[in-house]
């Protein structure tokens, strides 16, 4: 379900870190410029639930993707122990059993809202056929198709929304207006897409759709990263005031 975001709150930085010390002062550096983090594995196997508590406290909102997946009693008591006040997104992989599973360890409270990736961003089309052992021509549907069957079965299954890149973007929002679409792989234009293959501008993301937009390494590799930050936020209202005229 979509609810009201702010253009600041679009904006997920993505802590993809070796250490608690280099998340911090990354955190640090962005200042109040910055709301929301993304909290992945790298990061997360450095310290655990540690460094999501250090970056709540300092005010701030965090996507913990883990994209877990197991049986559903270990699921519930993982998101029974995460669903702390500050954690507002939560990556699941799995069937049905394991988002109702997360929806029992969330229990009474709105958050974490559960996303599933519908197909990696550093994916392409060939990727996918090599992951589902499909022979190149055999398969008549494309990757966005794929996508949105992909998506359909991630709302059945009880999840809040998708992460999802790319031309993906706007067919989803097409098919569910209301559906919550959190996009990575954001690059300046102009900029390396890095292992992105299926990377977008900021401009092009909201205009197709995405609520939110993750952006790591345009950042963190920047010599101002607050100065890109506050870019990609200019070109997030940019892109929302031309949606509305």
């Amino acid at each position: 379900m979509r609810t009201e975001i702010t253009p600041h709150e679009r904006l997920i930085v993505a802590l993809d870190l070796d250490s608690h010390a280099e998340a911090l002062r990354l955190v640090s550096d962005l200042g109040s410029d910055v709301s929301f983090y993304k909290v992945g594995l790298q990061l997360f196997m450095a310290g655990g639930l540690t460094i999501v508590k250090r970056i709540v406290e300092q005010g701030k909102k965090v996507f913990l993707d883990l994209k877990i997946d197991d049986t559903p009693r270990t699921v519930q008591e993982a998101v029974r122990n995460s669903a702390i006040d500050g954690v507002e997104f939560f990556t699941l992989q799995g069937n049905a059993a394991t988002a109702r599973a997360a929806i029992a360890g969330r229990a009474q409270r709105s958050s974490p809202k559960f996303l599933q990736v519908t197909y990696l961003s550093s994916w392409d089309g060939t990727d996918l056929l090599e992951q589902l052992n499909i022979e190149p021509g055999a398969d008549k549907l494309s990757l966005d198709d794929r996508v949105v069957n992909r998506a359909k079965r991630i709302l059945d299954s009880g999840c809040d929304g998708v992460i999802a890149s790319g031309t993906s973007v706007s067919r989803l929002r097409g098919e569910y207006p209301q559906l919550l679409i959190v996009t990575p792989g954001i690059r300046l234009a102009g900029g390396s897409s890095d292992d992105h293959k299926r990377s977008m501008t900021p401009v092009e993301a909201i205009r197709a759709g995405a609520d939110y937009l993750v952006v790591g390494r345009p950042i963190r590799s920047s010599a101002d990263p607050r100065g890109t930050a506050r870019k990609i936020q200019e070109q997030v209202e940019q892109a929302l005031r031309s949606k509305a005229a």
